[in-house]
């Protein structure tokens, strides 16, 4: 039996992992143990994705909660030490490209423990964010390789890995959102705004692909007081020709508190700021809009999935493949009011679906360790 330490820290963790530890369920040959870092600790943002996406309880959870870069991955690295420590795993499976997934590889690599990464090879170019520097410290200690796309699979070869050691088997988002769209089309897209005493209805206040849905949480873009009150200002603007609905991040809420911005959202009745959602809600709420205006990762692959407009207020995307042949369009502040109205006028982007992203990727995976572990048995 191989024992597979498995590696989930933040929300965009959840929905990379849940197919796997569907797929890996009373598997003959692996054992697979789930470890929550608790890098995300709330239940909007952590619990309530376990509980929709049926991941059985983690078997350890590290609990390291919110913290500086520098402080987290250390608390990260000290507990995985001593899971890797109790546990003895032939392989570490990490995935994205948060710090966990930095902290792990690190510890594992050092301990000699064989470590994949899920979804290698993905590069922004972009040393201010703080996930590309994840991404490089990850994929440069890695044994093994699997890549979402062949752009990725491009970069690794440009920095050196070897071509056996990459594997492009498909995207786990994709198959958690083929497996759970017809449950999220369930939910009820009824929500309380923030701060308020009113809710807001699909039907009522917003109508199905008349709305667009916003995500913004990148701290070029929140983090810095001038940006994000431009960003606030656009959105009203935005709210007056066609509705959106903004499940608010943490962070992005409390500084547009600190920088005094309620006033100004408060004048655009129909700029709709809601708590954060649980998984189902959110895919149902994005599948149903007119586009997603966005700086987030994932959700530039689930539009290119579902063919929905999607605006990335980035100068640069690790997921280049969403622009080449999804729906996904980098822009730039000035340009959105003009593509928003192209999209009203049914000219915004389309695509096509990339390779392999079909809902098969866990299956994928799980017959490759199967493989690396049969290699493994023949080794000793």
């Amino acid at each position: 039996m191989i024992k597979l330490i498995l590696v989930a820290g933040a929300r965009p963790n959840f929905m990379k992992i849940a197919p796997l530890m569907h797929a890996l369920k009373n598997h003959p040959t692996i054992q697979p143990v789930l470890v929550h870092t608790g890098q995300h600790y709330d239940v909007k943002m952590s619990g309530q994705f376990f509980d929709e996406l049926d991941i059985p309880a983690p078997d350890m959870n590290l609990e390291v909660g919110s913290a500086s870069h520098a402080v987290q991955t250390a608390r990260i690295m000290e507990g995985f030490e001593q899971v890797c420590l109790s546990e003895k795993p032939d392989f570490v499976l990490v995935v994205g490209d948060v710090n966990s997934t930095a902290a792990c590889t690190l510890v594992a690599s050092k301990m000699g423990i064989k470590t994949i990464h899920y979804e290698a090879g993905l590069r922004s170019n972009d040393r201010t964010m703080p996930e590309e520097i994840n991404r490089l410290v990850t994929d440069a200690i890695s044994d093994i390789f699997i890549t979402t796309s062949v752009d990725a699979d491009e970069n690794l070869l440009r920095e050196g890995i070897p071509n056996e050691k990459i594997y492009m088997l498909g995207n786990l988002m994709i198959d958690s959102l083929v497996a759970q769209l017809p449950k999220a089309q369930q939910t009820v897209l009824d929500f309380k705004l923030l701060n308020q005493d009113r809710h807001i209805t699909l039907g009522k206040d917003f109508t199905e692909g008349r709305y667009g849905a916003l995500t913004f949480h990148r701290p070029g873009n929140v983090d810095d007081k001038e940006s994000l009150t431009t960003l606030v200002n656009l959105w009203g603007e935005i709210s007056e020709k066609i509705p959106l609905v903004f499940p608010v991040h943490p962070r992005t809420y409390k500084n547009i508190v600190q920088f005094g911005l309620l006033p100004v959202i408060a004048r655009y009745p129909h700029l709709y700021f809601i708590e954060p959602l649980g998984y189902l809600q959110f895919i149902h709420l994005v599948s149903l809009s007119a586009f997603a205006l966005t700086d987030s990762g994932g959700i530039q692959e689930e539009t290119t999935f579902m063919n929905i407009p999607c605006l990335t207020v980035r100068p640069n995307t690790e997921r280049p493949v969403t622009v080449w042949e999804g729906s996904n369009k980098l822009i730039k502040v000035e340009e959105i009011v003009n593509e928003v109205q192209l999209i009203k006028l049914g000219k915004g982007k389309k695509g096509k679906i990339p390779k392999y992203w079909d809902g098969l990727t866990a299956k994928r995976i799980v017959k490759l360790i199967d493989e690396l572990a049969n290699c493994l048995d023949k080794k000793e």
